[in-house]
């Protein structure tokens, strides 16, 4: 093996784009792969800073990249974002992957940006442990969101930057001489909880490096961005304190400015007065139904669709609105956004072309419809080619065009006259191309809709007593029968990971969660804490830590359905019922999309949104979930396929009424 680790070169597009398409783990996944040319232009659009490669026998085997932005999220001053960390599956137990870690982290300490971030799916638990081991420490969330990762920091390059002047000539030898960061940095735990200490009212995190025999302590202040204090031990046992250097940038600390809000026809604007984020808000729709991102005065800084980083704006009412400004030296960005007649408006000017805006539709039930093409359930992968791992890999809408989402309450339309990639059928990434007056033109149509809510379908029961086993210890139901027919799946008295959730136990379970439409994490993957939960009575349980309990009624009758009903009173966003039904790989299901029924096989979609739902079972039966409350509008049901299976969550708003009804019949919903 001659393994060798060197920069990207122009020439290597094509084989790491065939690296990534021939496993099914990369991860920058795309339905259907991705060519050379999209990693290409994946790369240029991402402002990378340093894109490594791992290269055996000529043959593309591992990457590394370190980007100011991924699309989803956009780096602070001083940070970089690693992303496309990839090792081929037979190269994994060897030292390439700390190899391509130490390098990039070298870099980043010449080059001037010291604070790593990165994402990692914490159910894969040796890339997990592994990110833990080289210094990873978790300043944000702790458990995954939608897209199924939490967020980690490196502040090692960082720590080493700022005292690197004060070191002795011993320890400055001791440093050079380093191949790998596992074996510098003190050993935490891979509990998924916040690193943080609140130390004098300053939000820090403390490391302590080894240097060969000598001892590096450092507290960094995540706020600022920059080491507080730090101190070097020598193999004596003596100690002092380290002059520190400032870093090379400063971090820009959000005003938390109340948001600018104006409204008519049903429909309310909200515009963040920190980084110009546009949403607005309907009436009878659970959070935004739609939500644009400010393009930026630096068109290789944009914000991301999940994060952007805060700005100097300047906010002046103007007729039915705002007028938004920001300058960056001699360049300035101006947006005007109004709303009139169900029309939100955006208009800007600029002394140079901005970077490009991404723009979420809230829409979550319903249907997409590009130009004259026959409408697709919204869902992940329906429809549109699902490219939000890489945004390059998005399909061009051509001028001309409409596209239209249809939901239960409103209708969003979108006139394509501008550059526009449909990443995924809810997500569009749209470029700002100015007019023969100078000023780019964006249009969004609302209406409101009539789509019919559905009724509850009457079915046939399975026959048989019902057999429901609760257990503090999963925190959840172990085991559910109607007559012969298995329910649910559970791993207990293990523990093991289903999808993005390390700490699977229970066929049903309940978790607070971060709101569905929240933009910087959406709806979580049901993670438990490792807190004990109580055993209240034999069909109720109680978390006290998280403060969140459920009891079910199970009638003797199997015509009747299970009622789950929980009590969340200190929880402010969502409440969900999970579940994880007894099921093959891949399984038909019966949805109600904004009271239309559609009829799926769990392969075609990576996630979607229903009102109520029914999936069949391994033995050919199938399991209904609904809404207590049929005319609940707030109440939906998220499926998310999985390698482990089908993931059902129930969601409902905090500090509701949050009861659902399950049912296993011997046939679907008519």
């Amino acid at each position: 093996m001659s393994l060798t680790i060197r920069p990207y070169q122009e020439g290597d597009a094509h084989d790491i784009a065939e690296l990534y398409n021939r496993h099914r783990d990369n991860p920058n996944p795309v339905a259907g792969g991705i060519t050379g040319e999209e990693l290409r232009r994946e790369l240029a659009e991402r402002d990378t800073g340093m894109f490594l490669v791992a290269v055996d026998a000529g043959r593309v085997v591992g990457t590394f990249g370190l980007f100011h932005n991924t699309g989803r999220r956009s780096a602070r001053a001083g940070e970089l974002i690693a992303d496309m960390f990839f090792v081929a599956p037979a190269y994994r137990n060897g030292v390439i992957t700390g190899r391509l870690f130490t390098e990039a982290v070298e870099w980043m300490v010449q080059s001037g940006c010291l604070v790593l971030r990165l994402t990692v799916n914490p159910a894969n638990t040796v890339a997990f442990r592994l990110y833990r081991r080289v210094g990873c420490v978790s300043v944000g969330r702790t458990v995954p969101g939608e897209d199924g990762n939490v967020e980690l920091h490196n502040y090692i390059p960082l720590i080493l930057r700022s005292v690197f002047a004060d070191l002795d000539p011993e320890v400055k030898a001791a440093l050079g001489g380093l191949n790998s960061f596992a074996s510098v940095t003190e050993a935490r735990d891979d509990e998924m909880r916040s690193d943080v200490r609140v130390v004098d009212g300053v939000h820090t995190v403390e490391y302590c490096l080894a240097l060969g025999e000598f001892r590096l302590t450092a507290r960094v202040d995540v706020d600022r961005g920059a080491v507080r204090e730090a101190r070097i031990a020598g193999p004596d046992g003596t100690s002092r304190a380290l002059r520190l250097v400032e870093p090379p940038y400063r971090i820009r600390a959000p005003r938390q400015v109340e948001p600018y809000r104006f409204a008519a026809d049903g429909l309310a604007v909200e515009v963040d007065g920190d980084d110009g984020t546009v949403r607005v808000l309907a009436e009878g729709h659970h959070g935004p139904v739609f939500v644009s991102t400010w393009p930026s005065c630096r068109a290789d800084r944009p914000a991301g669709w999940r994060e952007g980083e805060p700005r100097d704006l300047e906010l002046a009412p103007v007729d039915g609105g705002v007028r938004i400004t920001e300058r960056c030296g001699e360049d300035r960005v101006t947006g005007t956004v109004t709303l009139a007649e169900g029309v939100l408006a955006q208009d800007f000017a600029f002394t140079r072309r901005p970077g490009r805006i991404f723009q979420t539709v809230g829409v979550r039930q319903g249907t997409f419809a590009q130009g004259g093409e026959e409408p697709h359930l919204l869902g992940l992968g329906l429809g549109v080619r699902d490219a939000s791992e890489v945004v390059a890999a998005a399909r061009v809408a051509p001028p001309g065009t409409d596209l239209t989402w249809r939901g239960a309450d409103w209708q969003i339309r979108v006139p394509v006259q501008e550059p526009v990639r449909l990443i995924h059928s809810q997500l569009l990434e749209r470029g700002l191309a100015a007019g023969a007056d100078g000023v780019a033109r964006l249009r969004t149509e609302f209406r409101r809709g009539d789509a019919p809510r559905a009724g509850t379908a009457a079915v046939r029961p399975v026959d048989g007593p019902r057999r429901i086993q609760l257990d503090a210890a999963a925190a959840g139901v172990t085991s559910w029968k109607e007559g012969r027919t298995k329910v649910l799946r559970s791993p207990f008295p293990r523990t093991r990971a289903f999808g993005n959730n390390p700490r699977w136990s229970a066929g049903l379970w309940v978790t607070a969660e971060h709101s569905r439409f929240g933009r910087a994490a959406g709806l979580g993957w049901g993670v438990r804490s490792t807190a004990a939960w109580e055993e209240k009575h034999p069909l109720g349980l109680y978390g006290p830590q998280e403060q969140v309990g459920f009891e079910l009624t199970a009638p003797e009758d199997t015509a009747e359905p299970v009622r789950v009903d929980i009590q969340a009173p200190a929880t402010h966003e969502e409440v969900v019922l999970w579940l994880t039904p007894n099921t093959p790989r891949h399984t038909p299901v019966v949805i109600d999309s904004a009271g239309t029924r559609w009829e799926l096989n769990s392969r075609e979609f990576r996630q979607l949104w229903a009102a109520a739902v029914a999936v069949r079972l391994t033995d050919g039966t199938w399991l209904h979930c609904r809404p207590a409350d049929p005319a609940s509008a707030e109440a939906e049901i998220v499926l998310r396929p999985t390698s482990s299976g089908l993931l059902v969550g129930c969601a409902s708003p905090a500090r509701q009424e949050n009861a659902w009804h399950l049912t296993v019949s011997a046939e679907p919903p008519c």
